[in-house]
């Protein structure tokens, strides 16, 4: 009865917000949370958009909007991983031909571990996409491509020789009708001379000119140094005239290191361009966010510039679910490489379970993107079992914490060198339901807190502070979600998750 009373009254809570869109403020990211190297398509009135997803599965999120400002996630390019690769799912580039889209992308082969561009094709921008496996497989590394149609010739761009002792280069080579195979030889384009850095190049045409906008600098961390700069020639095989007064493109007063990106037509005709960057106050803690930026074309042939570097806004939109559909949230993700998750949902619960590779301490953990460096993160965790199972802030396997429920006590704990850490425990009654929470403060301190009942929320202290600094990966953020650690015959079921970010 106590359990029958605890969802309900959460189900209220939840009626009174939306599932989605709980807070809104206008924070200038139009794709807030990690949403690296981002591609765009314009559909009839939609416009759709997919980025890097990196080591999270499913790979490649995408995401529509009906106006360039609101979005919502559609889907995934890939719900299975791919045949041919392993890791590092980068770059997803969109491409249509007839009425087939195409999502070129970058992995690592599993073979040798080399990153290569992998292609696959859908009906439909949004679902249904069928693999093709590798396009590219040239020298050491091949990344970042980019299509274009030159007089009805199509060309695959690409950058190569990233892990070489010589200047990266963008190059390029013809691309079969069906945008399935490579003609001829690769040629160059433009070559790195300053050894500044070279990739996530994008072409556009006008007046008479190919334009390469193109990233250079650290695309990642902390000390990051990301930035636009454009090239241009008369013809798409070049000579390319660098712009003198590169970038054109690189921070503003709240983001930094903006780079990799594609264009678009907006509505009124404008070249709108859909890149990243990070913003400046909580940088790694919620990755390279997807912003849009608007090229200005001047007259008389003179270079492009993004006016005043300006960024449309949009909202920010929080989490909370009830559970009580049957079918799973598309926000959710996991690490692929350490773990397998099962999860199902009916009648206003979540099943979590699941295996996990040999030398993972930490256990499965689904996740979803913060968009903001302090949040609070809340869940109710309805059995009492042997399982560690509750809330979980997650950078890698061996970089992760959390607080969760275990027999009768309450835990927090830390994985940090490949070794779990009971950091503080406290009694909980059994076959009551616990409900969890926990906060990131924007001094990137996590407090950990439960209770049961009607009862106020009791902290649980640790001896020290608990710093979330470590769990950043050098390409992407952490995630918050939820957690399971047990036997293949256990579980761990929640009644909701929140996510509220502040």
């Amino acid at each position: 009865m106590q359990q029958l009373k605890a969802i309900i009254s959460y189900t209220i809570l939840v009626l009174i917000f939306p599932l989605s869109l709980l807070a809104q403020r206008n924070d200038g990211a139009v794709i807030p949370g990690d949403f690296a190297d981002p591609s765009i398509i314009k559909v009839g009135n939609t416009y759709f958009a997919v980025g890097t997803s990196s080591e999270w599965a499913p790979h490649f999120p995408i995401f529509k909007s009906t106006d360039l400002k609101s979005w919502r996630q559609a889907g995934y390019v890939f719900d299975k991983t791919p045949e041919w690769a392993s890791a590092s799912f980068w770059a997803p580039e969109y491409y249509k031909i007839k009425d087939t889209y195409y999502i070129y992308y970058t992995a690592r082969r599993k073979s040798d571990n080399t990153s290569y561009i992998g292609v696959a094709t859908s009906k439909y921008p949004d679902k249904g996409f069928t693999d093709h496996g590798l396009l590219i497989t040239f020298g050491k590394e091949a990344i970042d491509a980019f299509v274009f149609n030159d007089n009805r010739q199509l060309y695959i761009t690409f950058k190569a020789y990233g892990l070489d002792n010589r200047p990266i280069e963008i190059l390029a080579s013809k691309l079969s009708a069906d945008g399935l195979k490579l003609e001829g030889e690769p040629f160059s384009l433009l070559k790195d001379e300053q050894k500044m850095g070279m990739e996530g190049q994008s072409i556009l045409k006008k007046d008479g000119y190919y334009y390469i906008f193109y990233s250079a600098g650290n695309c990642c961390g902390v000390r990051c140094s990301y930035n636009v700069r454009v090239a241009r020639a008369k013809s798409f095989a070049g000579p390319y005239e660098v712009y003198a007064n590169n970038p054109i493109l690189s921070e503003n007063d709240k983001w930094k290191c903006m780079g990799h990106g594609t264009f678009v037509k907006a509505s009124n005709g404008a070249d709108v361009y859909l890149h990243h960057a990070y913003n400046k106050e909580s940088v790694a803690m919620t990755g390279r966010q997807g912003l849009i930026s608007e090229l200005v074309w001047p007259k008389n042939n003179e270079w492009p510039s993004f006016k005043t570097q300006q960024i449309m806004g949009s909202t920010v939109s929080d989490i909370h679910d009830d559970f009580t559909t049957n079918t799973v949230a598309k926000y959710w993700q996991w690490d692929f490489r350490n773990s397998s998750p099962v999860v199902k949902q009916q009648k206003g619960m979540l099943y979590l379970l699941g295996n996990v590779k040999q030398g993972n301490e930490t256990g499965v953990v689904i996740t979803t993107r913060p968009v903001s460096g302090s949040f609070v993160m809340t869940a109710t965790v309805l059995n009492n079992n042997a399982a560690l199972k509750g809330l979980a802030f997650y950078g890698d396997a061996n970089a992760a914490l959390g607080i969760g429920t275990q027999n009768n006590q309450v835990t927090i704990w830390q994985v940090k060198g490949n070794k779990f850490t009971t950091l503080a425990q406290g009694a909980v009654k059994a076959k009551t339901i616990v409900q969890l929470k926990l906060e990131l403060d924007t001094d990137k301190i996590c407090k950990f807190y439960y209770k049961q009942g009607a009862g106020d929320w009791k902290q649980l202290i640790t001896e020290s502070p608990i710093k979330a600094n470590t769990l950043p990966q050098w390409d992407r953020s952490p995630r918050a979600g939820l957690h399971f650690k047990g036997d293949e015959n256990q579980n761990a079921r929640f009644a909701n998750f929140s996510l509220v970010n502040r």
